[in-house]
């Protein structure tokens, strides 16, 4: 056997989402425009670290940053299913370009203040509310039911692997020419993704119009859909408590980095390529075993490792002990994201489809506003060390009372048959 049929054969098996020409050109455009989307975020939290010196403020960027999403996601989930999602893409990757552009520039002619990060922050925030909703719903256009766990494992393991590069190049260029240059980078990694999209030839899919219900009212449809529906309803509750109190790595790591380890830039962006690393190898994992399908067990098990992790993360106070339970908090942090966002999108309606993914979003990324400022409040008031205890334990606690709570109305039959 040749070493190219052996490489077809491979990826036939486990990476088969990559058998379909539409998602090749959306994924090689993501692998190359994450890498910039982390140099950025590394840059950004570490530009408003130097220029203020405060863990609560470095918080309220990350939360104007996701308050959009927090305040407007579940309009979006009406708004991605009236027009096709491709265009969507088009304009939200563009816009995205533009702002990393700009805030390149006021860096880089020395002109930025936080006032003007905050800005840009919030303005990045309201494009995302449009652009994740649709890029979730986009993949089972693309790639259709079957290879649908497969594409979202995929999308992580480029999302992770451009975690561990993005944070090592862009501590380099930190350290070396400023983190202008991240930024200006990170805009020019876009041209890859909109290439991608151009070249993408999908029949999309557009919900017609059933009814003279307004916005609101289809809304409260998608949201009494979940409630009703308890596999649905504990997963979503699930990633609420994981997307507000586990995901703070933005605000917790620079400040842990900074103040509890007293090391720069190089030791920041080796602790978030630690978490990616673990990252990447949660999503490789979640590829390979894809064709088995999601499953609700998986989900309640990484979301209590990932508390342990965070406790057992405020307890540590070295490079290397840090450095590795982040690993571990990053593979089952993505196991569990992964699992989640398949279930919803394969047990869901396709009617109602983008509405779940509009909550998915709400609760994954909208509840960040929350979480970054409860850490970065912890964290000046107890220490990062303080911010991490704090996280993980109450993730235990939330976690546990849902479980609990939804123990006699489990789901049994596995999410494929439905």
């Amino acid at each position: 056997m040749n070493m190219k049929l052996a490489g077809s054969l491979f990826i036939e098996r486990h990476f088969h989402a990559l058998t379909h020409r539409n998602y090749r050109y959306l994924w090689l455009g993501q692998c190359v425009s994450l890498i910039g989307t982390w140099m950025q975020n590394i840059g950004q939290s570490w530009l408003v670290l130097t220029l203020t010196g405060s863990p609560f403020k470095l918080g309220v960027v990350a939360a104007c940053q996701f308050l959009p999403i927090m305040l407007f996601s579940l309009f979006a989930g009406i708004i991605v299913d009236k027009f096709p999602k491709k265009n969507i893409l088009l304009v939200t990757q563009t816009v995205a370009m533009i702002l990393a552009f700009t805030l390149a520039i006021l860096v880089l002619t020395d002109s930025v203040k936080y006032g003007y990060i905050l800005v840009l922050a919030l303005l990045l925030g309201l494009n995302n509310t449009l652009d994740m909703p649709t890029r979730q719903a986009f993949n089972i256009e693309i790639v259709g039911k079957e290879d649908l766990m497969n594409a979202i494992a995929l999308n992580s393991t480029t999302f992770n692997m451009a975690r561990i590069v993005g944070p090592s190049i862009g501590a380099v260029m930190m350290a070396l020419l400023g983190a202008g240059w991240c930024f200006l980078l990170n805009g020019v990694s876009f041209i890859a993704v909109l290439y991608g999209l151009f070249h993408i030839e999908a029949a999309p899919y557009v919900r017609k119009k059933t009814s003279n219900d307004g916005i609101m009212k289809e809304i409260k449809d998608g949201i009494v859909y979940i409630a009703r529906d308890p596999l649905l309803a504990q997963t979503v509750l699930l990633v609420a408590v994981i997307g507000t109190l586990a995901f703070n790595f933005n605000v917790l790591i620079p400040v842990f980095t900074k103040n509890v380890l007293h090391m720069g830039e190089t030791t920041y962006g080796t602790l978030m390529s630690c978490l990616g690393i673990g990252s990447f190898a949660g999503a490789l994992t979640m590829s390979f075993r894809s064709k088995q399908g999601p499953r609700i067990k998986l989900s309640i098990i990484a979301s209590l490792v990932v508390a342990v992790c965070l406790i057992l993360n405020g307890l540590s106070t070295s490079v290397w002990a840090c450095g590795a339970l982040l690993a571990l908090t990053g593979f089952f942090n993505i196991m569990f994201a992964t699992n989640s966002n398949s279930s919803l999108q394969m047990h869901a309606k396709e009617e109602y489809r983008a509405r779940v993914m509009s909550v998915y979003s709400l609760v994954f990324a909208g509840s960040t506003p929350i979480g970054s400022l409860f850490a970065g409040y912890v964290a000046d008031r107890f220490g990062a060390n303080g911010a991490f205890l704090g996280c993980g334990v109450l993730t235990g606690i939330l976690c546990l009372i849902i479980i609990w709570n939804y123990r006699k109305r489990a789901v049994k039959r596995p999410i494929e048959s439905i």
